[in-house]
């Protein structure tokens, strides 16, 4: 997919960080955006913001972990542009401590939007753009946490594996199909944005009942530290979004945002290759 003027994009967790910057390069490319969260007020704020700057966007307040809000927002879609060209699954969230210790609310919450999130993405979006039959790409966002392995952010990793492996069978099976839709997944490193304080998005029926005050597991407080700084020091969205367009055009079904983490990818391959236990 290389023309994208007069196109229609969606993406979920628009209303910041990522999701935000994708928006945003989607309105320069003089694309209908049609932008999705659960943050009304942060959305409504992207909507304005984007419609001042003189794009053309619909705000769909979305909770991608429910089947029937991802249904809904194919629908408003529809009914306002008449076709989705451009998808980004994007919305994500963390949480949790160590993989035994997680409590089953973290568990729920994080595969909800951001693995669960995805598949519906997927399921709802797919046999729309099958059935246009125009020229359509696919990003779903994963992290390069869904690339390597060891200790802490466990339930965050199995979620961004899990959507590694779904782009992947999907890349394989659309290519089967000769159908017109590409696909990308993108693993980024170190980006600023607000994922560290995901959980003002956290439902009330995904709260844990009890809320543990004080230092964290060692490997987890050490994740914790590492993370925050990656995330504070990190890679603005904006450029990111860059990087994203760059891989559409070029059909790149990888996408990775820092070079330096590729000896991680590598060393992960090593361990599988020569039977070495993670490290």
């Amino acid at each position: 997919m290389k023309e994208f003027k007069g196109r229609v994009a969606v993406v979920t967790g628009a209303a910041s960080g990522i999701g935000r910057g994708l928006a945003e390069a989607c309105a320069r490319e003089g694309m209908k955006v049609v932008l999705a969260d659960v943050d009304e007020a942060a959305l409504s704020r992207a909507e304005r913001e984007l419609k001042d700057s003189g794009a053309e966007a619909l705000a769909v307040r979305t909770d991608v972990s429910k089947a029937e809000e991802v249904e809904a927002l194919a629908q408003r879609t529809l009914e306002a542009f008449g076709a989705a060209h451009l998808l980004f699954n994007n919305a994500g969230v963390g949480a949790g401590t160590t993989v035994w210790e997680s409590t089953l609310e973290d568990w729920r919450w994080t595969l909800g939007v951001n693995l669960w999130g995805v598949i519906h993405g997927v399921r709802t979006f797919v046999p729309l753009m099958l059935k246009q039959g125009d020229e359509c790409h696919i990003v779903n966002t994963a992290s390069m946490a869904g690339l390597v392995s060891g200790p802490a952010l466990g339930v965050y990793k199995v979620t961004k594996h899990g959507v590694v492996s779904l782009s992947e069978t999907l890349q394989c099976e659309l290519v089967i199909l000769k159908a017109k839709i590409g696909v990308s997944v993108l693993c980024p490193g170190g980006v600023n944005t607000r994922i560290l304080d995901s959980e003002r998005n956290r439902p009330a029926e995904m709260q844990n009942e009890v809320v543990t005050i004080g230092p964290a597991h060692p490997a987890v407080a050490q994740a914790a530290t590492m993370l925050r700084q990656l995330v504070e020091e990190g890679m603005p969205p904006a450029q990111v979004a860059e990087m994203v367009f760059e891989a559409i055009r070029d059909e790149r079904f990888y996408i990775l945002t820092h070079e330096d983490l590729k000896q991680h990818v590598r060393k992960r391959l090593n361990d599988i290759l020569l039977g070495r236990n993670p490290s």
